[in-house]
């Protein structure tokens, strides 16, 4: 069994979306991330080592928001699942979600967003 680390809020300004405008001019990005890991173990000593260090996790997630240019938040979600499985060997799995609350939709909506789960 895996016990779970979720980080929600992680926000940037990005360039990211198909439209032109959103190439050329920064909108806000939000990211929430689930981590599933064995904690029980940092749970018992009390040791960061045998943890994840969540503040590495939410920069890490703050550098691919503000970061190069993509066209679709899925791109985003999924390569922010994969940066988190190639730089934390003990997170199992990984849910990534982004927000995008001021897409380009011509009717009053409150957000848009897309979930990417990526696993070992």
């Amino acid at each position: 069994m895996s016990e779970k680390i979720s980080i929600t809020g992680i926000s940037g300004r990005g360039k990211h979306g198909v439209l032109p405008s959103e190439k050329s001019e920064e909108q806000e990005f939000i990211v929430d991330v689930i981590l599933k890991a064995k904690l029980l173990k940092a749970a018992e000593s009390d040791d960061l080592a045998e943890t994840i260090d969540y503040a590495e996790v939410a920069k890490l997630a703050h550098r691919v928001i503000t970061g190069p240019s993509v066209n679709l938040i899925e791109k985003l979600a999924k390569e922010i699942g994969e940066l988190i499985l190639e730089n934390f060997p003990k997170v199992e799995s990984v849910e990534v979600t982004v927000h995008k609350p001021n897409a380009p939709i011509p009717i009053p909506f409150k957000d848009v967003s897309v979930t990417i789960k990526s696993e070992r």
